[in-house]
């Protein structure tokens, strides 16, 4: 995405592009960073932004085959005979390595410190209950939480900032209401902070709306039918890997007014509308993020207005 930003030069306007897409993208995965190692990965100040290029790519490949279908799914043998299989394990690998560097310098910076962990980090504190339990904590078990965190809390969450940012440009006057609200409520003249958006419903109701039109993940993630069940004349045998469509059923006419129409303000005048949102799941099986995920793009989008 292409922002117009205006510049004043000896009282001059004019504009410049800002591609907001990478600058997103990196946002979310230094504050991953900053909460797992302890240090910015991009930026000026960040350490190894080559590294941090090459990851994005791996995490971009990685949703796009995610996300996309494979003849292998429709005809298993012919899984032997493509390079699916064989590409999934080779990015796997790539962010396994990843993974495993940010261990590996935390191991060497607490044993160059002598033990002393000043830092608190997540790889610190696994690594400190590693010594006292080695089998629940292996090296293994830190680095698929590590890739867990990285491939679910970077790509999404800046996606769904850079698609709320989109929908406000294209829709002036709700750009305009809430910068409103902002101003009347925070000011100008500082940053807007965490203690502020209790004062901001109408700004999440924009993270929301966002959300239920555009989620982060549109097929959740796969899920399997623990019993065999009939769903709309369908049988569907134990076992069976099973894909919820939330972007189709966010934008169900039957339950939505207007399901395609950007209208932030339904979360304001329809109470208990979020029941019927299901773009971080639902119930037991709902993402443990969100609340991190929300406050995020709410910080982000808030100080961008």
């Amino acid at each position: 995405m292409l922002l117009h930003t205006k510049q004043l030069t000896s009282n001059v306007s004019t504009f410049a592009k800002v591609e907001l897409k990478s600058r997103l993208f990196e946002l979310s995965l230094n504050v991953m960073m900053r909460m797992m190692a302890g240090k910015r990965y991009c930026g000026e100040e960040g350490e190894g932004s080559d590294s941090a290029r090459r990851f994005r790519g791996v995490v971009e490949e990685l949703f796009a085959r995610a996300g996309a279908s494979s003849l292998s799914d429709f005809l298993p043998i012919l899984g032997f005979f493509r390079g699916v299989n064989r590409e999934m394990k080779r990015l796997s690998a790539a962010i396994d390595e990843f993974s495993q560097r940010l261990i590996d310098e935390e191991r060497r910076e607490n044993k160059d410190k002598g033990g002393e962990r000043k830092k608190k980090t997540m790889i610190a504190d696994l690594l400190s209950l590693q010594e006292t339990d080695p089998i629940s904590y292996r090296d293994q078990t830190i680095k698929s939480i590590c890739m867990s965190l990285l491939v679910a809390g970077t790509e999404t969450t800046s996606n769904t900032t850079e698609w709320a940012m989109s929908l406000l440009l294209n829709n002036p006057h709700t750009i305009t209401k809430v910068a409103a609200k902002i101003i009347t409520r925070v000011g100008n003249e500082q940053l807007i902070d965490e203690s502020d958006f209790s004062n901001l419903p109408y700004l999440h109701c924009i993270i929301k709306e966002t959300l239920c039109l555009y989620p982060g993940a549109p097929l959740l993630v796969p899920h399997e039918s623990r019993d065999d069940l009939i769903l709309n004349n369908y049988n569907i045998p134990h076992g069976t890997m099973l894909l919820v469509n939330a972007y189709s059923i966010q934008r169900d006419p039957a339950m939505w007014d207007d399901p395609d129409e950007f209208r932030p303000e339904r979360f304001e005048e329809e109470k208990g509308k979020e029941k019927h949102m299901i773009a971080f799941g639902n119930e037991r099986r709902k993402c443990s993020g969100e609340g991190l995920a929300i406050r995020e793009v709410r910080i982000v989008l808030g100080t961008l207005l």
